[in-house]
């Protein structure tokens, strides 16, 4: 039975397991390749209202980072302790690497530190925990979550905060080194000890600790260890962002004396290669208010300064490299969009992206068109898609997580417009090609059962290595999918397809298994709507069926 399409949907991702790709092109992956880390990404983490073990002084937190690996919890990295403190903002960072197609599973344990006894050696030690992926901090960008004691019991009022920035390719690192002269003394009996902060000012003037040096005891001109940043931490790569630099005095209980400030940006910071050495005066803002010949706290003096940059990220190198063999996106494209383009009287076909940072100012998105023109999304021909998307891939940045609801939504918001015509005569299919996990299950779910009730189908092609058994429960042969409220699809409109299973196969038998399922849900529809549906053949002018506006 014929049926209309109504919309192709390839997003520009190559798959992240293969190690070369370039314009949409790729070799094929080999079964043995190690798995390519997409990118990497820094995790900082601050707590609230944590609670209170110590007897004489609040808890001494610090914060164990694991990572589960074949059902096992492993500790990769942990966090520095911080003094008698209940509200911490960890300086340390925390580097993950990360798989958009994998579910990378996290967990954050905070602990009370007694010193030599170490970190988590008795229960009363534990401070809460809290568990997430990767794909969710990478996706949120700022994850709060409160923290649970053991057997789900909450841990009062505490609550755990963890930020996201992705590490990009064109990323470098920088190691700086500051020392101070003559500053203030805080102390009574004996010198101030000092330690620097250096806070990076966001777009929305929020502060984002940078970095925070160690403690140098007893010294008003300290020189402290030199330390290595990313450059997308110190200044999100913006060598005129304005970072705000902060000297304290040490205090055992946790209440530090403010020394004095400055600020300054990573551009200034690198005048100190070309001259002697730059410096600052340590400003305490009070004291230049009340202090009628007050000149500074001291001064902070930049010793050194180098720059390095980093190897360029899997995305950059799929970037740069020749083109070679249709990927299995086009290949998957081509065979599925032939078949269905002879429905479509005027063969235009809208292309949308997700999961890239586009231009112009390079921002995350999961719904764009692909030849970047937000008022007319459509291509001419399935070959006019494959051009868009050859195009558009070196010109992003690609970026998981796997967030499919928005284009879904998107689809079934012109679906409803068409059911609301007389003549409901158009049918849209939607064709998602994805190398991912789909990261927004729940938000899935709900999209498809509010999809069951208008006229389209959707059919993902999974691309690559990745697992895709979350996928199945998409598909509904196993069951009635369900929203996360419990609400079943009205109809199944779902096909799922590895294109594993298909790859030495011809284009024809990856089109026959992805479609076989359509005629059913159209004749279902119309069904449910107690009309029958208009049976054009292929490219004949009375079919009056396009794609989506």
């Amino acid at each position: 039975m014929p049926f209309a399409h109504g919309a192709a949907c390839p997003p520009p991702r190559p798959a992240a397991r293969r190690a070369t790709a370039t314009m949409g092109e790729a070799p094929e992956p080999s079964p043995q390749a190690p798995l390519a880390v997409l990118s990497k990404v820094e995790l900082r983490v601050s707590c609230r209202h944590l609670l209170d073990r110590d007897t004489l002084n609040k808890s001494d937190p610090c914060v164990l980072l694991l990572m589960q690996s074949q059902g096992q919890w492993t500790e990769v990295d942990r966090s520095e302790v911080i003094k008698s403190n209940l509200n911490p903002v960890f300086a340390k960072i925390f580097t993950v690497d990360y798989y958009f197609e994998e579910v990378q599973k996290l967990r954050f344990e905070v602990y009370d530190s007694h010193g030599h006894a170490g970190v988590g050696t008795h229960d009363d030690d534990f401070l809460g925990g809290m568990e997430c992926t990767v794909g969710q901090i990478v996706a949120q960008k700022r994850v709060t979550k409160p923290l649970f004691l053991k057997y789900g019991k909450f841990a009062g009022k505490s609550t755990i905060t963890v930020i996201s920035e992705e590490i990009s390719g064109n990323n470098g690192y920088v190691e700086l080194a500051f020392r101070a002269k003559k500053l203030d003394d805080k102390d009574l009996f004996s010198k101030s000890d000092p330690f620097l902060e250096i806070y990076r000012i966001d777009d929305d003037r929020s502060e984002q600790l940078v970095y925070r040096t160690e403690v140098v005891k007893n010294n008003l001109s300290p020189i402290w260890e030199p330390f290595k940043v990313s450059l997308n931490s110190l200044c999100s790569c913006e060598e005129k962002r304005k970072l705000r630099c902060v000297v304290w005095d040490y205090d055992s209980r946790g209440k530090h004396d403010f020394i004095g400030e400055f600020f300054t940006t990573f551009e200034e910071m690198q005048r100190g290669c070309h001259v002697p050495q730059v410096q600052w005066d340590c400003m305490n803002p009070k004291y230049k208010i009340k202090k009628r010949n007050y000149k500074n706290s001291g001064v902070v003096v930049l010793l050194d300064l180098k720059v390095s940059t980093c190897v360029p990220s899997c995305a950059e190198s799929c970037r740069a490299e020749p083109c070679r063999a249709p990927n299995e996106y086009l290949k998957a494209l081509v065979a599925v969009g032939e078949i269905c383009q002879d429905y479509d009287s005027d063969k235009k076909f809208s292309a949308l992206g997700f999961g890239a940072r586009i231009p112009p100012k390079y921002e995350v998105s999961h719904d764009f068109a692909i030849n970047f023109n937000p008022d007319n999304d459509e291509c001419e021909g399935i070959q006019g898609v494959v051009e868009s998307y050859q195009s558009c891939l070196p010109k992003i940045q690609l970026y998981g997580p796997t967030n499919v609801a928005p284009i879904i939504s998107k689809v079934a918001r012109v679906a409803a417009d068409e059911e609301r015509t007389k003549e409901a005569s158009q049918y849209f299919i939607l064709l998602i090609l994805t190398d991912g996990v789909v990261t927004d299950m729940a938000d899935t779910r709900e999209a498809i059962v509010r999809a069951s009730y208008l006229p389209m189908s959707i059919i993902i092609v999974g691309v690559g290595n990745a697992d895709f058994t979350d996928m199945q429960i998409l598909d509904g042969d196993d069951g009635v999918l369900r929203s996360p409220r419990g609400e079943p699809v009205l109809r199944d409109i779902v096909q799922f397809v590895p294109f594993r299973e298909f790859k030495n196969a011809s284009p024809t038998a990856l089109a026959k298994c992805v479609l076989a399922e359509v005629p059913k849900q159209v004749v279902e529809y119309y069904s449910y709507k107690a009309f029958p549906p208009r049976c054009p053949q292929p490219d004949t002018p009375d079919s009056n069926l396009s794609s989506p506006q």
